[in-house]
């Protein structure tokens, strides 16, 4: 289908009845999310965590698919892993977390962060395509649904204009959720990259909404809600360029951030009581050991190790791996292996991600390998 991307902003009408109707309830659950947020004494704990479920599930959606267990495997042992999937997950974590670390600095979303963010999920420095030949196809019928811009000067063109209108906020006097919708099916319909855009474009929603102080730290990702509504989404943004109905775009996109924004406050509420079982439990059990730093470590990941403990905690490996011992017997944590390796979880914070508790199968050594042959 031939679609000319034109630079922003949109001539159409955005702000329709069903819309404005919408946003309230969708700004509300956003406002409380940020708000329960801040009952989390440490901020990484969020970030980390949802850094990596998000992560899964926006990977999962370009069926880039791993395990819960496979992903948190890779982030305590990088390098050692077969799974490629799981390596891939762990770049879109570093590159989201990254580009948030960028955002909150310099209070601006830049092209070289955005460059940065897609350098960093595919390890390479390709840029902006260049070839032409790009396409997006059903993988199904193999037919051809949408061909974004070729050339490259137009890319580059599109993109200076995109990154304009992500940062300067009289070039379109709407609601910045609105906005949020225009810069994502945008960036989508540039499609600059070879690879990666979809992921980087998601990342670049998220970005928004904290450069905006909808959010104080990176907390809601659409992804698990576009895994659930993926046909709507191919389809509602095909509709955009083929009958310019921008409504049911936006709606979709506010009933995702309404919707994942409920679900995101129970997670980060079960999360918060979680935290004040272990510091009461812990504290009443092993006062000598007990620190706000030792429940933060056993926070942060669902998964830990010795030297995690001993660089949060500033203490010798002996040292670290007695107060782990200590919590195992105590079933705070299981204690499994690989290779040579110990590594501990926090079996009730794995289930929250995950809905269920960690068993055996679930965390079987998985075949390790010399990072030299694997590559």
């Amino acid at each position: 289908m031939k679609y000319d991307v034109n630079p922003l902003p949109p001539g159409s009408d955005l702000e329709t009845k069903a819309i404005l109707r919408k946003l309230p309830s969708a700004h509300r659950y956003l406002a409380e999310l940020k708000g329960m947020a801040a009952t989390i004494p440490n901020e990484s704990i969020l970030i980390n965590t949802l850094a990596l479920q998000e992560a899964k599930d926006s990977s999962a959606i370009e069926n880039i698919i791993t395990t819960h267990d496979e992903m948190y495997k890779a982030h305590l042992f990088q390098g050692m892993f077969i799974n490629a999937s799981a390596k891939e997950v762990s770049r879109y974590a570093s590159a989201l977390i990254e580009g948030f670390k960028l955002v909150r600095k310099n209070k601006i979303l830049t092209e070289n962060y955005i460059l940065e963010i897609q350098r960093i999920l595919e390890k390479n420095d390709a840029g902006y395509r260049k070839v032409p030949g790009t396409a997006l196809i059903n993988e199904k019928t193999g037919v051809t649904i949408y061909t974004p811009p070729q050339d490259h000067a137009s890319i580059v063109n599109l993109m200076a204009n995109l990154v304009r209108y992500i940062n300067d906020n009289d070039m379109h006097g709407i609601d910045p959720l609105i906005k949020m919708a225009v810069i994502h099916f945008q960036f989508e319909s540039i499609h600059p990259f070879y690879d990666g855009n979809g992921r980087t474009g998601r990342i670049i929603n998220i970005l928004y909404l904290v450069l905006n102080g909808l959010l104080n730290i990176p907390i809601l990702y659409l992804s698990r809600y576009i895994i659930r509504n993926k046909g709507d989404y191919y389809r509602l943004l095909q509709a955009v360029r083929e009958t310019d109905n921008w409504e049911g775009w936006i709606l979709y996109i506010l009933d995702g951030v309404e919707q994942t924004a409920k679900e995101s406050i129970v997670l980060i509420e079960n999360i918060r009581n979680l935290m004040q079982r272990y510091k009461h439990d812990i504290r009443n059990k092993f006062p000598k050991i007990y620190s706000q730093d030792l429940l933060n470590n056993l926070f942060r990941h669902p998964y830990t190790k010795v030297e995690f403990v001993m660089n949060d905690l500033r203490v010798s490996r002996l040292t670290a791996s007695r107060y782990l011992e200590l919590l195992v017997k105590s079933d705070f944590l299981i204690k499994k292996k690989i290779g040579r390796s110990n590594y501990y979880i926090n079996s009730p914070l794995f289930a929250l991600f995950t809905g269920t508790p960690v068993t055996v199968q679930e965390t079987e050594p998985v075949k390790t390998v010399n990072p030299e042959t694997a590559k």
